[in-house]
Parts: C-alpha cells; structure tokens; sequence
C-alpha cells in the first residue's frame, strides 16, 4: 500500500480502508503538524490541529482532484483552514481587546533584513499611521483591531457587534477613508 498514490489512497479512504489513511498519515503527519504549528506556536494545538486533519479526511465526502493540482497543497489548504478555525475559537474564548499601540505597530511583518534606510522609512510610516489612527473614534480603532489584528470577518463582526453587515462594511470602508485622508495629507499615498 506504501507504493500507491495520495489520489488511490484517498479513493481507498472513501471506500472505509483505514490502512489507506495510516499510510497517507505516515506521509504527511510531520508535514501537517509544522505547518499548524508554525501558526499557532503550540505543541499541544498542533497536534490536535493535525488530528482534525486526519480526521477530517477520513470523514469529509470531498474529493482530491489531481488534475486540479498537487496532494499536499489540497492537504495544506485544509490543515490552513481547520488552524484558521482553531485560531478564531480561541480568539473568540480570549478576552480582551489588543490595543492599536506603538507596541503593536511594531508587530508589523519582520524588519530585522532591513538596511538602516529602510528602517528610518518604516518607522516614518508607523509614526504617520499613528498619527492619522489618532483621528479615529474609539469605535473604528475597535473596528480595524478586530478587522485587521484578531482576524474577525467582516460577518463575523457582524454578528459581534450585533449589526447588518451592510452597516460594518461602510463602517470600516469610512474608517479606511479617514485613514487614507490623513496619511495623503501627509504625502503617504
């Protein structure tokens, strides 16, 4: 069985074989356990998230096309959308709100390649968007945090906040607005 396909052994599993599984397991298992680790910076998630993925091809009725394209990214797409869910419940479980900061900005993607020139230009920029985050309402900070640094969807927000996702989508288009304003006023865009 070792010398079969990922697309016979995902037939194999539609068909019950849980020897089929164990083997595309035996492929893949690591492969799927570092990518969930790497999001979610935990061993004991991981490898429930890498049970979720196992389990969820033993269970699912959707099928692996190979002329759509390779195994693994069909399989990385799932385990991407199965430690996306996981994230969003445990955002959801956590309390509290992260604060748009000096501190948080810094959290920006990973500067330490950077020459000392690009440095002064992406602090430049933090600073001006901290400048022009000051012009916003306590509302629309909440907005971009939950948007933007929690990952909440815009109908997920919807059902947060308790509003039509018509209302949070022309909220958060208006935030945007403003932001673009202010950061053009500042020659930015």
């Amino acid at each position: 069985m070792n010398n079969l396909t990922d697309h016979e052994l995902m037939q194999l599993i539609r068909k019950g074989r849980n020897k089929a599984l164990s083997v595309l397991y035996d492929r893949y298992g690591a492969l799927v356990y570092s990518f969930a680790y790497k999001a979610v910076r935990d061993e004991a998630a991981a490898k429930d998230i890498a049970q979720a993925v196992f389990m969820r091809l033993w269970t699912t009725e959707a099928e692996y096309n190979p002329e759509k394209g390779r195994f693994t990214s069909w399989l990385l797409t799932l385990t991407r959308n199965i430690t996306t869910d996981f994230i969003r419940k445990q955002r959801r479980n956590a309390s509290g709100l992260v604060q748009l900061t000096k501190e948080r900005l810094l959290e920006l993607p990973d500067t330490h390649a950077l020459s000392p020139e690009e440095h002064v230009v992406r602090d430049s920029v933090r600073e001006q968007i901290q400048q022009a985050c000051l012009h916003l309402s306590k509302q629309q900070k909440t907005l971009l945090e939950h948007f933007y640094w929690q990952g909440y969807s815009l109908s997920e927000l919807s059902q947060l906040y308790d509003q039509p996702l018509g209302t949070i989508k022309n909220r958060l288009h208006q935030t945007l607005k403003i932001l673009r304003r202010h950061l053009a006023a500042k020659g930015e865009l």
